[in-house]
């Protein structure tokens, strides 16, 4: 994820759902961090990766003032055994058809980067494939 996937990304959504969108994307990001309750320095690591790369960070959005919001979101709604609904509102914020797209390959990507894909990281793999495709 370098030049290549800031290009994609580059005026995909318009200012005013932008914002909604990153913010979208790194909850359901985390999901996947933590959906086998581990949390590991690399996937963080690879998120804040990928919202670098592709060039989120500007004056309304920064992953590191967003980071704790999200976690406490996505912590309540594993909690709560309401990751379906945390889903169909991260499904109704992601509008861009090319973010919907790729957010397979990155929650794939964050899954993966520890070399190791438990069954629950797998499961949701799974559910993000079929709603994002």
């Amino acid at each position: 994820m370098n030049t290549h996937l800031r290009d994609l990304y580059s005026h995909v959504s318009v200012h005013a759902t932008a914002d909604r969108e990153h913010e979208a994307v790194i909850e359901l990001l985390l999901l996947v961090m933590i959906a086998d309750r581990h949390i590991s320095g690399e996937e963080l690591d690879e998120i804040r990766s990928i919202s670098d790369d592709s060039g989120w960070e500007s004056s309304t959005f920064s992953f590191d003032q967003y980071l704790g919001p999200a976690m406490a979101k996505v912590r309540a709604a594993v909690a709560d055994h309401s990751t379906d609904a945390l889903l169909d509102d991260i499904d109704m914020r992601v509008t861009s058809t090319v973010l919907r797209q790729s957010l397979f390959s990155a929650a794939r990507d964050v899954a993966g980067v520890d070399h190791d894909i438990a069954p629950e990281e797998e499961s949701l793999l799974g559910q993000v494939a079929v709603r994002f495709d």
